[in-house]
């Protein structure tokens, strides 16, 4: 892995990357150089066959604060193209995180606003502290969440991202898991065990078929019925039964044993 200098990745042997934001001094606030860090992360994790799972947090007292303020006094500076150059780098960053062929879990903690908000909304999963905060902030300084909107909109809803976006209010970790932007959320000293529960229980399932699994709901989208679709869910459950993966889980199921991915 690429040495960075606002982000770090730790690598387990059962197959799970922690990419952590590590710019905890600026409570990790996206700039310029940490946007194409991540971008390169990854790139990185994506080429790795190995990796089974993607976790991202932030060091230190928070997960994300959003847009660094030396980098929006660089960008009000800047031009429209140049501008809109670090739009399309933020847009980038969002869509290889959505779209990460394997599975991802965001673990939040203290703030979450703007930016950092996406990158939840971003990932399959996230959890998070009962305490953390979340704030799509943008309107307070007369901005906009513009990129990270399709992302926060499949995350909580269409009216409900409208009001957040709208009002800019704070909300606990409570009311995210309400909201559906968190899966559950967990008194703070308790988060660190959580962690590994869902890691346990994800790490039992095909490793394969959680690629398919993640790739077939992104295609099924909101679940409008074609005979295109159709045809295409019809084709996936055929090719993951004949494959080596689901011939194996198959006959462990059949056998009552566990199934040779799961670490004895």
């Amino acid at each position: 892995m690429t040495d960075f200098s606002t982000l770090s990745i730790e690598l387990d042997p059962r197959g799970i990357a922690t990419l952590w934001l590590d710019r905890a001094a600026t409570h990790n606030a996206f700039n310029a150089l940490m946007i194409n860090e991540l971008i390169v992360a990854l790139a990185q994790v994506q080429a790795n066959e190995a990796l089974r799972l993607l976790v991202l947090r932030g060091r230190g007292k928070h997960f994300c604060a959003g847009a660094d303020v030396a980098w929006m006094r660089e960008s009000a500076a800047l031009p429209y193209a140049a501008n809109l150059d670090d739009a399309h780098l933020l847009g980038e960053l969002m869509d290889r995180l959505y779209h990460l062929s394997i599975p991802t879990l965001a673990v939040v903690h203290g703030a979450t606003f703007g930016g950092g908000l996406g990158l939840v909304a971003c990932c399959d999963m996230a959890i998070g502290s009962v305490d953390a905060q979340f704030c799509l902030s943008e309107v307070r300084i007369g901005l906009v969440p513009a990129v990270i909107s399709p992302y926060v909109v499949r995350a909580m809803g269409q009216r409900t991202a409208r009001r957040y976006a709208l009002t800019a209010e704070r909300f606990n970790g409570e009311r995210a898991r309400e909201l559906g932007l968190l899966a559950e959320c967990y008194p703070a000293e308790a988060l660190e065990a959580a962690v590994e529960q869902w890691l346990a229980n994800l790490l039992l399932n095909g490793p394969q078929a959680m690629r398919v699994a993640k790739a077939l709901f992104q295609e099924v989208g909101s679940g409008g019925l074609s005979a295109q679709l159709r045809a295409r869910t019809e084709g996936y459950i055929a090719g993951v039964r004949v494959s080596d993966e689901g011939q194996e889980g198959l006959q462990a199921f059949l056998e009552k044993r566990a199934a040779s991915w799961v670490k004895k």
